[in-house]
Order: C-alpha cells, then sequence, then structure tokens
C-alpha cells in the first residue's frame, strides 16, 4: 500500500454530516452518488492526501444499516495534519466543537495533539497532530 485513500464513516443521515464536514471543517465534498448493490448513499470528502468516505444506509437491508444498529455512528479515530495547532483548536471552539484538551499534548514523533470529542463530531473521534514544531506558541 502506498498511501490511505479513503476512510470509511458510517452516518445516519449523509446530508446532515456534509454540512458537518464541509461547514464546520472547512473540507470539500468531492461527489455524492448511490451504490445500489450495497444499498448506500455515498459522499467523498478531500482531506488533502486522504479522502473520508461517509456512508448512509438507504435501506434495513444495507450492512451499513446493521453496524449503525450495532456499534453506532464513525470509527475509532482519524488524524488530520495541522500546522498552528492552538489556532486549529480556537476555531473549532467558535464553531462550537468540543475539544478533550484545552492545550495540547504531546504526541508520537514530537507531534503536539488534541482531540476532537465524538459528541462533536458525530461519533468519530479525530485528532489534530501537529508536526511542524511550531503549534502557535
Amino acid at each position: 500500500m502506498e498511501r490511505v485513500d479513503h476512510i470509511g464513516i458510517a452516518v445516519r443521515d449523509l446530508d446532515e454530516r456534509i454540512t458537518y464536514y464541509t461547514e464546520t471543517l472547512g473540507l470539500k465534498l468531492l461527489k455524492v452518488e448511490e451504490v445500489e448493490s450495497q444499498q448506500v448513499r455515498v459522499a467523498f470528502i478531500d482531506a488533502g492526501n486522504v479522502k473520508i468516505e461517509l456512508l448512509e444506509p438507504m435501506s434495513e437491508k444495507s450492512t451499513i444499516h446493521g453496524f449503525i444498529e450495532k456499534r453506532g455512528e464513525g470509527i475509532h479515530h482519524v488524524a488530520f495534519g495541522v500546522t498552528g495547532i492552538r489556532e486549529r483548536m480556537a476555531e473549532l471552539r467558535e464553531k462550537g466543537v468540543r475539544l478533550l484538551s484545552v492545550e495540547p499534548g504531546p504526541g508520537a514523533g514530537g507531534a503536539e495533539v488534541a482531540f476532537m470529542h465524538p459528541k462533536s463530531s458525530f461519533g468519530v473521534l479525530y485528532e489534530l497532530c501537529d508536526k511542524s514544531g511550531k503549534g502557535d506558541k
């Protein structure tokens, strides 16, 4: 494998979640389509070096419907690279996103990291990862 292409995230309401990813996080919507054979509507979001695939069940026959009923929406976490982590954290707070810490903490490889609370992100734990060594100190 050369790179991560996309990360799939199960969602209950695709349109509502697209609004979150595009307006709150400022990411770009690439396309939305239906995959009849899988009974899902999908939206691809451009997150820079990776795409996020949002999956909404179209019927109770969809495996995504079963996943959501059993485990709820989301996956464990997705890490996003950022620069100026403190500024990013402030911007997210201004948009109503809850963070798990007031300040970033140390992460692997000398990175500064912070996590967005899953309740602010529809069940997904996101990590902000700043490897720039600056962090807006």
